[in-house]
């Protein structure tokens, strides 16, 4: 990708792996806008980025209207948008067994990790259809999940299958507009939201288990390997995971 255009956007930037993407991404010479739901915890990823150009945008991934405004807030800073990384997710309900989870909680689960990520892809596919040069990338955040379930993780499970769905609709319906579409399934990387993992989590056999993790380091710079291919090659898939975790042959 041209060194010239390199305008990213990454959502879930506060913490986790959407921060550690932003500011692997911002220390590789892009221009980043850091889009979340808490403005705090932003302002404290935009300073780790040190003297890079980034741009914090409180956002609410599930609002058509706030999604618009992070676009038009990106555009009217830099003029174009050449990568979106649609990260910002929710594993609320977990470990809730199917009979018990409440509609609620399956909606919130759909809310962000489905209905937002389109909303945030669709923003970002109008804008590179639209932009001169044309095209751009959309890198997906799956999961392994996108292909198989932890226990009792019903409705994360279903939003990430329906992710790799939106993943390959998008790379076949970006093509006549040089947008590339690919999707990272990440297992076992550590953050917050993988904490429990060290100290035991329930296994398809009812056992509690530890499991190993990785850096999530990692896992940003497998994004950043991805954002900087030119748009005439493509990762559709990748799975980065750590080596031991029990994924090849779960269950």
């Amino acid at each position: 990708m041209s060194t010239e255009s390199r305008i990213a956007v990454v959502t879930g930037a506060g913490s986790g792996i959407g921060r550690g993407v932003a500011l692997a991404l911002a220390g590789a010479g892009w221009s980043v806008a850091l889009a979340g739901r808490r403005a705090e915890p932003l302002q404290e990823t935009a300073s780790a980025a040190g003297g890079a150009e980034v741009l914090c945008v409180p956002t609410d991934v599930t609002s058509p209207e706030a999604v618009a405004s992070l676009f038009e807030a990106v555009r009217d800073r830099w003029g174009r948008v050449d990568l979106l990384f649609n990260n910002a997710g929710t594993f609320a309900g977990g470990g809730t067994p199917v009979e018990d989870l409440p509609h609620e909680t399956w909606r919130a689960v759909v809310d962000v990790n489905l209905t937002g990520a389109f909303l945030c892809a669709q923003a970002a596919f109008r804008a590179m259809k639209e932009q001169s040069p044309q095209g751009g990338r959309i890198i997906n955040n799956g999961s392994i999940s996108a292909h198989v379930p932890r226990p009792h993780s019903i409705a994360y499970t279903a939003t990430k299958h329906a992710m790799t769905g939106m993943t390959k609709s998008l790379s076949l319906d970006g093509r006549p507009y040089r947008i590339a579409c690919g999707q990272i399934d990440i297992g076992n990387a550590a953050t917050e939201m993988t904490a429990r993992m060290q100290t035991g989590i329930l296994q398809a056999s009812g056992e509690l288990a530890a499991e190993p993790v990785m850096d999530a380091a990692d896992v940003a710079a497998t994004v950043v390997h991805m954002a900087a291919l030119p748009l005439e090659a493509n990762v559709q898939f990748a799975t980065v995971m750590a080596t031991t975790m029990p994924y090849i042959g779960r269950g």
